[in-house]
């Protein structure tokens, strides 16, 4: 058996936002801009002092508290915030909003695999069909449909889906091929093996538990070999890419490099596997936010 090549392991950083700023961050807290809005939300990895006053910390127009609570806090917003507001990312917009949990819509530092993709999808002659499972709002799905490629994008919350579609409108995508399916992602995976359906890129961003909608329990560990493993009987033959995200989770991305590589055995490409991250304005430091691995096909391989 042959010896596995060493993990090439990189940082990504979204550094090409107008729209979002993480402005500083410490004390385990965040103090992020989305648009004209400050936000401030717990963040664990921020185990340092923050670089700017208090002052400025108190200018946020919300502030997510840590309770006990079910959603694991509550927001407690100044009243001139408004109920939704739109920021864009090199054209893709997407509505922000305060949740039930910390989550507002968008994972910003999500923006360097946006762009990876659509270089990926452009890059080819050919529309290519991708799945995105786990979809959340849809700005991974938006951004490969605007590239060119037809989308399938499966989350198990209808509210999510419907947000998702929002955004598709609000980005003046509404006449792009996109298929948006409210269901388990492992069990729609298992119906399009049967169905024969395959697809040139996967999207793979699992929480690290959470129900489906017939209240099907997703735990990160134990099911993602499963989940990698089915993935793969849906991948065409002439693949173009994968990547899957991690949050919260302890694992390393060398595990996830791993996970990957095994799953793509068999095809020409290249493994990569890092952390993502913001760099914040104060002090220029890197909040990694994930973990991921992916695989780009050789471009020598026909596309």
């Amino acid at each position: 058996m042959p010896t596995l090549k060493k993990p090439q392991l990189i940082l990504l950083t979204a550094d090409q936002w107008t729209d979002y700023e993480l402005l500083d961050s410490g004390n385990g807290l965040k103090l992020e801009r989305y648009g004209p809005y400050r936000l401030v939300r717990p963040e664990a990895e921020a185990m340092w002092q923050p670089g700017l006053p208090q002052k400025e910390w108190d200018r946020a127009h919300a502030v997510f508290k840590t309770t006990g609570e079910e959603h694991g806090g509550h927001w407690e917003a100044k009243d001139d915030l408004p109920a939704r507001w739109a920021i864009e990312y090199k054209g893709l917009r997407m509505w922000v909003q305060l949740s039930a949990s910390r989550h507002v819509g968008v994972f910003p530092e999500q923006a360097s695999q946006w762009d990876w993709i659509t270089n990926i999808v452009r890059a080819n002659r050919r529309p290519l069909k991708v799945l995105n499972l786990f979809g959340y709002t849809g700005l991974a799905s938006l951004a490969a449909s605007r590239a060119g490629a037809e989308v399938t994008h499966v989350d198990a919350s209808r509210k999510t889906v419907n947000w998702a579609r929002e955004n598709q409108l609000l980005s003046n995508l509404v006449d792009r091929p996109i298929r948006w399916i409210i269901d388990d992602a492992v069990k729609f995976v298992q119906r399009e093996t049967r169905r024969g359906n395959q697809y040139d890129g996967l999207i793979l961003d699992p929480p690290k538990f959470g129900r489906g909608p017939k209240g099907e329990v997703w735990e990160f560990y134990k099911l993602l070999p499963d989940l990698l493993d089915t993935c793969r009987k849906v991948l065409s033959p002439q693949a173009q890419f994968v990547v899957l995200t991690a949050y919260a989770v302890k694992a390393s991305p060398i595990t996830l490099h791993y996970a990957v590589q095994e799953m793509m055995s068999g095809y020409r490409g290249f493994t990569s596997a890092g952390e993502v991250t913001l760099m914040e304005k104060s002090r220029g430091r890197l909040l990694s936010t994930a973990i991921f691995g992916r695989w780009e096909a050789n471009p020598n391989v026909k596309r």
